[in-house]
C-alpha cells in the first residue's frame, strides 16, 4: 500500500512526493524499494502489487521497474485502507483464488530482514491450514501513543487468538499496557488467503464490495480506468481496522520481537538515525 502522504513529516514529505518514495535514511534505496526488498526475500515466486494514488504512478514505474503495469493499481481518489485492499484482493482473486497474501506498508522501517522472513513464514504456515487473517503485533519497547494496539491471548503454533483491538491511546493507558503486557503494537501487516478476505469484506463492508461488483467485469480490462474513476469514489472510506479487524472472527496476531517504525515523525527517524550512527541493532 503506497497511497500515503506522510502529512506529519512535511516539508520533508509532500503530497507531491510523500515518504514512501524518499530515501528518509540515506541508505540510497527510497522507503517502497526498501520494503519491496525486504519482501522478495520471502519467496522468489512472489508476485507483487502495488496500490497507490493515480498521480503517483510515475513514481512506481521508476522505482520498481520490474512491477508490469498491470499490477499497479492506481486510485482516482484516497479512499483509506477498506477500499485500497478490496480492489486489490479483487483483482488478486480473479488471477489467483488460491493465492497467500501479504498486505504491508509501503514506508515501515524493519532493518532485520531475517527475523522478518521468519516471522512472514509463521504466519503463512498458520493460514495455509487455517481460514484464518493473521496480522503482526510488535512487541513494544516504550508507551507510545502513536500506534493502534493489540491484545494478544495465548499462543498457538507461533500465533495468538487477537482478543481485542485498541485504539491509539492516551499516554496514561499506554502506560499500563506495558505494565500488564500481553499488549502489542498493531504493525498494519496483514497475511490471510484471498479467498477468505473476499468474503470477509463482503461480510462486514457489503457498501465497498457492491461497487467491486460494478467494477469487476472491467477489471483486466481496457475500461478499467475510466470505470474505477467513475465509481471507486463511491466506495465508503473507511480503515481495514475499523471496517473489519474490529470485527471479523478469528483474527490471530504473530508476536515480533524486531525492531519496527513506521517513521511517522522526525522524533522516530532522529531514534532511528541515531541508533544506526551508534552501530546498535
Amino acid at each position: 500500500m503506497a497511497g500515503g502522504v506522510g502529512a506529519r513529516l512535511y516539508p520533508l514529505s509532500t503530497v507531491e512526493r510523500p515518504k514512501q518514495f524518499l530515501d528518509i535514511l540515506g541508505t540510497g534505496r527510497t522507503m517502497i524499494q526498501t520494503t519491496y526488498d525486504r519482501l522478495c526475500k520471502l519467496s522468489p515466486d512472489a508476485v507483487f502489487w502495488v496500490v497507490t494514488s493515480a498521480v503517483y504512478a510515475h513514481f512506481i514505474k521508476e522505482q520498481l521497474p520490474s512491477i508490469p503495469d498491470e499490477r499497479i493499481l492506481l486510485e482516482p481518489e484516497p479512499r483509506n485502507t477498506a477500499p485500497c485492499i478490496s480492489y486489490a484482493s479483487r483483482k488478486i482473486f480473479l488471477r489467483d483464488s488460491d493465492a497467500s497474501v501479504i498486505v504491508s506498508p509501503s514506508d515501515a522501517y524493519i532493518p532485520d530482514e531475517e527475523s522478518f522472513t521468519a516471522t512472514m513464514h509463521t504466519a503463512l504456515s498458520f493460514i495455509s491450514s487455517h481460514r484464518s487473517i493473521v496480522c503482526v503485533g510488535i512487541n513494544p519497547d516504550s508507551p507510545s501513543t502513536r500506534y493502534g494496539y493489540i491484545r494478544a491471548g495465548s499462543p498457538v503454533q507461533g500465533v495468538c487468538e487477537v482478543l481485542e483491538f485498541k485504539e491509539k491511546p492516551d499516554l496514561q493507558t499506554a502506560l499500563r499496557y506495558l505494565r500488564d503486557g500481553g499488549y502489542l503494537w498493531n504493525a498494519g501487516i496483514f497475511v490471510w488467503k484471498v479467498s477468505h478476505i473476499e468474503s470477509e469484506l463482503r461480510r462486514h463492508l457489503p457498501q465497498i464490495e457492491t461497487v467491486m461488483d460494478e467494477i469487476e467485469p472491467h477489471l483486466y480490462a481496457g475500461s478499467e480506468g475510466e470505470c474505477l474513476s467513475r465509481l471507486f469514489p463511491a466506495c465508503q472510506k473507511i480503515s481495514i481496522d475499523y471496517g473489519l479487524m474490529e470485527k471479523a472472527d478469528d483474527i490471530y496476531v504473530v508476536p515480533a520481537d524486531w525492531e519496527w517504525s513506521d517513521l511517522g515523525s522526525f522524533e522516530a527517524i532522529e531514534k532511528v538515525m541515531a541508533r544506526n550512527s551508534r552501530g546498535d541493532r
